[in-house]
Order: C-alpha cells, then structure tokens, then sequence
C-alpha cells in the first residue's frame, strides 16, 4: 500500500478520466479499511500488554505530546512509505494509553459488561454511520467547518474539567465527543467517495481516532450511569 499525494489524484479527475478517477477513490477507500483494520488489531494487542503488566497511566501531558507528536509525524510523512510506521507508532501508543484506563473499568462493579457494551455500541455507531454515507454517497463536507470548532471547544472544555476538578463538566464533554465523532465519521467517509481525502493514511488516522474516542467516551458515560444504579 504505497501512499499516493492529493496532486496525483487531482490529475487524474482533470485529466478527463472519471473511469480512473473513480478506481483511485476505490483505491483510497479499500486501503484506508484494511490499514485501519491493522491499526485497531495492532492498538488493541498494545492495550492487552498494557494490561496485563499493569502499566500506570503516562498522564495527561506525556499523552498529550505523544499523541500530538506522533500525528505531526504521521501528518509529515503521510505521502512516504515512513508514514505507515508513524500510524502503527501512534496508535500504538493510544492502546497502550487505553490499557490502564481498561484495568479501572473492568474493576468496578459489572465492569466487564460495561466495557463490552461500550465496545459493541462503538461498533454499531461506526458500521452503521460509515454504511450509511458508502450506500448514500451523500456529501457531508459541509459538516468540517462545524466539527472542527466542535472538537476545539470540547477538547478545550475537557482540560478545564480536568484542571478545575469538575465531573459535571467532564460527562458533558464525553457527550459531546460522542456525537461529534459519529459526525467526524460521517465526515471522513464521506470524504474519501468525493475526493476530499485521498492519503489513505491520513484517512486511516481519521477515523481510528473517531473510534478511539467514540469508545472512550461511551466508556465515561456508561460507568457513570453504572455508579448510580
């Protein structure tokens, strides 16, 4: 799966040849699965490691550098054969991240049931949205605006909540990822059928962290509503 740059896509579709325009967007979308596939299998035997060590938590900001600086890498070399292990690098590291996170679930009460739910309803929400808009082939670019500014101020919102010690605040931004990751899925899938992704890679990173986050923030939400039963 070797990368291809947005230039050599852009060629083939004013170059006058949809058939070849249309096979390359097949292309994106079979290579972005597939990869994406490896990446979830990959981060999941990551958090089982995690997991079974008992490894701490690295804390917010080692997370934090180490997510933003592996996606800039990725981001770098995203049209290089190099851009694959900085995928595998990050999502790596997001499951081993997850591995404590896991541990603390799967100790509470029913945690086990919990953790699985929040692991089925991710993949129904991400079956379901990514079928929806393959099937429809509607066009949800308009939506990037909007999600972008939604996931500023929800990631914003969610360190005040962190720093001020506010749960409240914490469980509304858990709720707000998990619409605006559905979003983002729609988003990106529907990017890749109109051409506005054509770096499977990027694609890839996309929507791997639409999942991850979508899980986690099921994850908050149900061991809260299992708190108060």
């Amino acid at each position: 799966m070797k990368p291809m740059s947005q230039g050599r896509a852009v060629q083939l579709q004013t170059a006058g040849h949809p058939v070849a325009a249309v096979l390359f967007t097949n292309k994106v979308i079979r290579n972005t699965y597939l990869l994406l596939a490896m990446t979830l299998a990959f981060s999941a035997l990551t958090a089982a490691a995690s997991m079974a060590m008992n490894l701490p938590h690295p804390g917010l900001i080692l997370t934090l550098a180490g997510y933003f600086g592996l996606l800039f890498l990725t981001a770098r070399f995203r049209d290089r054969a190099l851009g694959l292990a900085f995928v595998f690098a990050l999502t790596g590291f997001m499951g081993y991240t997850l591995g404590p996170i896991l541990n603390a679930y799967l100790g509470l009460p029913n945690g086990p049931q919990l953790v699985m739910t929040a692991l089925g309803t991710t993949g129904a929400v991400f079956v379901g949205l990514s079928g929806y808009a393959l099937v429809s082939r509607r066009d949800f670019s308009f939506m990037g605006a909007f999600l972008m500014v939604g996931v500023l101020v929800a990631f914003l919102a969610g360190l005040g909540a962190i720093f001020f010690g506010m749960p409240g605040l914490s469980l509304a931004v858990s709720a707000m990822f998990v619409l605006l990751m559905s979003g983002l899925i729609l988003y990106e899938t529907s990017n890749m059928i109109h051409g506005g992704e054509t770096n499977y890679i990027m694609a890839t990173v996309t929507l791997f962290v639409s999942i991850f986050n979508l899980f986690t923030s099921l994850l908050h939400l149900l061991g809260f509503a299992n708190s108060n039963d």
